[in-house]
């Protein structure tokens, strides 16, 4: 069988930049670290055989003494100088550490030490007699043992000269070593240090200038290399996050825009319903801006009766004749559109999908689609809004709180103008019931005085009395001129109206024509400043001046009318005059009863004290105090007050 081999992984190696420097700078380390030892070792050598040649010289020295001690000296001193001499030859052959003190021996140096030993042996040997005849011989040999010692000097300094070459070299190879290794350090750094961190920096600058796309080249796999895997990693990351920020801030931009234009449908949808005067305009309107904001093809806004059996078309945009002829009612079931289920909600209507309906004009019309929404006002449905679109469509949340809401404020008008209008239907009625009454307790009373006096004439004319029949007339001419005056007086009091912010005006004007009625002089007083009262208490409080002054006219016989107005603390109203005034239990108050009772009711409307002040021969007044209750409408807000029972106060 064949052995498995095992499969061989190869690992690539990976070096860091700790690892590139000491590589780089280790040879020059080590290069530098041997040529100083070399230095300091040539120097040592240097140091030692100086140290040999001052050693050397001394032999010479030494040698001339023990010539001139040899030739007249004891034989005592000559015996030291030996003794000294070859201490110094020892010194030279063995060398001294501590001074430092060696021979830098070689083969010339090695000669000329062995010649200086020979000389020595020779020269020791042959000591010198006290003969005078002996002393030209010793001076030769001492020359000839010298010559040699200078010899050696010589070999040693020509070696020494060698080393001093050595050492130069030295010096200038390290000089040469040091500026070689900065250059390559400083290449070195700039290829491994500089120049990624440069790149490094030029990607920064590239991100804060806005190019998320900047990275840095991998080109080494030290640890710049990891840092720019790191760089190019946030910068992607970075980037990937700015998209999803644009993405984000597009996003959030869509969805402001989108309630911007749903607040712009709501605003110009409430600001249409609060203007509409009528149902038919309110329902076109909103129809063909609903066209628009929904992007509709085509609206119909439909009504419903009460039990949400049939659907009438108000209005419709986007539709042909023909549909909205045969659409004009629809009953339940009939169509899609027309269905309230139990909860009635917004329904999205895919006509193509959906069972055949009875009628058909939708698919018809080319249209696919129907959102169907349902106008509720409280919990009942009012009707239905039917939006149509010939492409299929599937309105959103928001789209579908958009059409719930505007279809709101469309229950909201069509309800206040069901309102209004019964609030018309309302004052119209008061108005003929006022007008009754006036009718009733002026004229009707006055024709009632002329049926009867037209009887006593037909009675008059009967028995032939001639003064009867003259009184009679002269009773029926009254009567038509009171009832030719009263229908005036009614035609004038029902054109002056109310100014809705001051009553002032009013007053002046009712004045006014009450001087052109009558011919009596009139003056108008206001006192104090007050906040104004409101439309129904001024018309009220018109009315009963009004009054007043009828009855001056009527049964006064004055020459000047006052009205005095009080604004502060409580509104006072005084109609006076300087007429006959009346008893308590005179007739002519029997006559007034009608006036005065007209007045009380007004005053019951408003709950205001109502006072009848007269003084027969000098004059009545008439007194209307309003309650501070009376500002309440003007200040909340309110249409009217609760009735409330007037007070009453005759003094005579």
């Amino acid at each position: 069988m064949d052995k498995l081999q095992t499969p061989t992984v190869i690992v690539k190696t990976r070096w860091g930049l700790g690892s590139k420097l000491a590589v780089v700078g280790t040879p020059f380390l080590l290069a530098a670290l041997l040529s100083t030892a070399a230095t300091l070792w040539v120097s040592w050598q240097l140091d030692g055989g100086a140290a040999a040649v001052n050693e050397a010289g001394r032999l010479r020295m030494q040698a001339y003494r023990m010539a001139l001690v040899a030739a007249s000296g004891p034989e005592q001193e000559l015996v030291g100088l030996t003794q000294e001499f070859e201490t110094s030859l020892l010194l030279l052959q063995s060398g001294d550490t501590e001074r430092p003190l060696f021979m830098p021996w070689d083969e010339q140096v090695r000669l000329r030490f062995d010649a200086v030993q020979a000389d020595w042996a020779q020269f020791h040997a042959q000591r010198p007699s006290d003969a005078p005849d002996n002393a030209a011989p010793l001076r030769s040999d001492t020359v000839r043992f010298v010559a040699d010692i200078d010899a050696l000097v010589a070999s040693i300094e020509a070696h020494m000269a060698r080393w001093t070459s050595i050492l130069h070299l030295l010096q200038i190879g390290v000089l040469s070593l040091a500026m070689i290794g900065a250059t390559v350090l400083i290449v070195t750094g700039y290829r491994f240090v500089l120049e990624p961190v440069q790149l490094l920096k030029q990607a920064i600058e590239k991100i804060q200038a806005g190019d998320w796309g900047a990275r840095v080249e991998r080109v080494t796999s030290d640890e710049f290399g990891t840092l720019a895997d790191g760089f190019n990693g946030m910068a992607e990351h970075l980037q990937l996050m700015y998209r999803n920020l644009e993405a984000k801030v597009k996003e959030k931009t869509l969805e402001l825009e989108e309630k911007r234009e749903r607040l712009e449908s709501l605003y110009e949808v409430t600001s249409m319903v609060a203007h509409a005067t009528s149902l038919d305009a309110l329902a076109q309107d909103f129809s063909q801006r609903l066209m628009r904001i929904a992007r509709a093809d085509g609206v119909a806004v439909r009504w419903s009766d009460q039990a949400n059996q049939r659907f009438v078309m108000l209005a419709s945009s986007g539709l042909s004749a023909d549909m909205v002829q045969d659409e004009q009612c629809l009953h339940a079931g009939d169509c899609h559109c027309a269905v309230v289920a139990s909860a009635p909600q917004l329904r999205v209507i895919a006509i193509r999908a959906e069972a055949p309906a009875a009628l058909q004009h939708c698919a018809k019309a080319g249209f696919n689609t129907v959102v169907n929404v349902p106008i509720r006002l409280h919990e009942r449905v009012l009707g239905e809004v039917d939006l149509f679109f010939h492409a299929k469509v599937e309105p959103s949340a928001a789209e579908r709180t958009l059409l719930e809401a505007l279809n709101s404020h469309l229950a909201s008008a069509m309800d206040n103008l069901r309102l209004q209008a019964l609030e018309k239907e309302a004052a119209v009625s008061q108005e003929r019931h006022l007008i009754a009454r006036e009718l009733h307790d002026s004229i009707a009373q006055s024709l009632a005085f002329l049926k009867i006096q037209v009887q006593l004439m037909r009675q008059a004319v009967n028995g032939g009395s001639a003064a009867e029949i003259q009184s009679v007339l002269e009773e029926i001419d009254v009567g038509v001129r009171e009832s030719y005056g009263d229908v005036r007086e009614l035609l004038m009091h029902f054109r002056t109206r109310a100014n809705t912010e001051d009553i002032e005006p009013a007053l002046a004007t009712t004045l006014r024509k009450f001087e052109h009625q009558t011919g009596l002089a009139t003056a108008l007083a206001i006192t104090g400043h007050g906040l104004p009262l409101s439309a129904d208490v001024q018309i009220q409080v018109l009315h009963i001046v009004q009054e007043a002054l009828s009855n001056v006219r009527k049964h006064a016989h004055a020459s000047k009318v006052w009205l005095d107005v009080q604004q502060q603390p409580v509104w006072r109203f005084e109609v006076r005059d300087d007429g006959v005034g009346y008893q308590a239990n005179n007739s002519a108050l029997e006559e007034t009863h009608v006036g005065l009772r007209i007045m009380v009711e007004r005053a019951q409307r408003i709950g205001a004290l109502l006072e009848y002040i007269s003084t027969p021969g000098v004059g009545t007044s008439v007194l209307l105090t309003l309650p501070v209750a009376t500002l309440a409408p003007l200040i909340t807000g309110a249409s009217a007050l609760s009735p409330a029972p007037a007070l009453e106060r005759v003094a005579a």
